[in-house]
């Protein structure tokens, strides 16, 4: 199950892990045209794509949209990567903007990993991925809110990493730095790829691959961890 994955990393998880041999449960909010999209690059490759339009914030949405499918099979793994970005400086933020981006981050990955947990630790095997951010490593001016959040999420991810390694179930984070897609088309590029020591920002698809990594037998001892893909950024 990847969440957020219409568009940019979330879509390109999905299909990376779809060509690894995965069938995939595509989680999105409302673009159903992009997510449509997504299943239907997956379908060509022979894998199956159910989409699963929901607020990943909403408990009682995402309780009715997982549960009858939990009813047939449990998923190897989730990739929580569902969020957005509602910047400002702490002194001028509202508390929508505050609880906005909470939701979706850290109330999102509750929702997700919470129905399919007890599940996954029955059959005793399990890959849990939440996609973070440099920001919730370094901090970051005018992301209050967004990186409390990658930083909470960091912090579920190692204990819930504690929690579960005796059942065989394995939850890392990866932590992407500046990445080419519609989320950071905003920001003002050229004055951030001087402080990457690749003078570059990464690709959609390279984050996929550290997923992909993840979810391989190569990884079968990688737990609690982040593993930031950031091109020097922070290190």
């Amino acid at each position: 199950m990847v969440t957020g994955g219409s568009r940019g990393i979330g879509a390109a998880i999905a299909v990376r892990l779809a060509s690894s041999g995965f069938d995939i449960w595509l989680n999105y909010r409302s673009d159903h045209e992009a997510a449509s999209r997504v299943r239907d690059d997956i379908v060509a490759m022979g894998r199956e794509c159910v989409l699963l339009p929901f607020d990943v914030s909403d408990f009682d949405a995402a309780e009715k949209a997982v549960r009858p499918l939990l009813d047939e099979t449990v998923p190897y793994g989730i990739v929580h990567n569902a969020g957005f970005a509602r910047d400002s400086l702490a002194a001028l933020m509202t508390r929508e903007e505050w609880d906005a981006v909470m939701g979706v981050h850290l109330d999102g990955f509750f929702n997700i990993v919470r129905p399919v947990l007890r599940l996954m630790m029955r059959k005793r095997r399990g890959r849990i991925v939440a996609i973070t951010s440099v920001s919730g490593q370094a901090g970051q001016a005018g992301q209050f809110n967004y990186s409390a959040a990658k930083a909470g999420l960091e912090g579920a991810v190692k204990a819930l990493a504690r929690e579960v390694a005796p059942r065989n179930i394995l939850a890392n984070c990866v932590a992407p730095g500046l990445v080419e897609t519609d989320m950071t088309s905003g920001l003002a590029v050229e004055e951030i790829i001087p402080l990457i020591p690749m003078r570059r920002p990464g690709r959609a698809e390279e984050i996929a691959g550290a997923v992909a990594f993840l979810f391989s037998r190569d990884a079968s001892y990688i737990t609690g961890q982040v593993i930031g893909v950031n091109g020097g950024l922070y290190m």
